[in-house]
């Protein structure tokens, strides 16, 4: 299994049931998906590059340090578009970019619609978000593209991942730094994750199909 940080804090996992349960509404389920993004980022931050800097206080001048790159939060369309509210609480002078890529349900490979990568980039560090690391081919893919662009640092936050998912992923880019709220069991026969909590983006934006 490759090097891969699941959270065992507290409160995580105390979110991850609530996503997990089939009643959680679209409305408390972007609630939760906003909380855990941001309980997870704070771990999956704490080795960002900082500067130290000199700041004036009221009663005097302190010693600080300050992050030393700019960063890019990077969501894949549509269910990572949660996660990037989480982030942007912790990060709020961020650049946000977008890729948009759905699953071929026949191959489960991803298809690029959209992408909204500045033409100057600003940032040196991307940070992916997109709530599921299934297959891993989203996420190969949108870090492929930044790789392209000239991102060298690659950090990839997920909510609920599998083993395959993860391996895909270390095994296309062994650097890029995985961080999860939970590593759950396996892929089922069409590539959902199990027990896993269904569709993210129908679950945040209340699009579940009638049964």
């Amino acid at each position: 299994m490759p090097p891969v940080h699941v959270s065992n804090h507290p409160l995580v996992a105390h979110h991850v049931c609530t996503l997990r349960n089939p009643a959680t509404q679209p409305s408390e389920f972007r609630r939760v998906v906003r909380q855990l993004t941001t309980l997870v980022a704070v771990e999956a931050t704490a080795g960002l590059p900082t500067r130290g800097v000199r700041v004036p206080t009221p009663l005097g001048e302190a010693a600080g340090h300050v992050l030393a790159d700019r960063i890019a939060i990077v969501p894949i369309l549509r269910a990572g578009l949660g996660m990037a509210d989480g982030l942007l609480d912790l990060i709020p002078d961020a650049e946000v970019w977008h890729v948009g890529l759905y699953r071929d349900e026949a191959t489960l490979q991803p298809k690029e619609y959209y992408n909204k990568l500045p033409k100057k980039l600003g940032a040196s560090v991307a940070i992916v978000v997109d709530p599921m690391l299934a297959t891993g081919g989203s996420a190969v893919r949108t870090c492929e593209i930044l790789r392209a662009v000239g991102i060298r640092r690659l950090v990839f936050l997920a909510l609920i991942a599998s083993p395959q998912g993860v391996e895909a992923l270390c095994q296309a880019i062994p650097d890029v730094a995985i961080h999860v709220a939970a590593l759950d069991e396996g892929l089922n026969q069409v590539g959902y994750i199990v027990p896993g909590l269904g569709d993210a983006g129908d679950r945040q934006f209340g699009t579940v199909p009638a049964e």
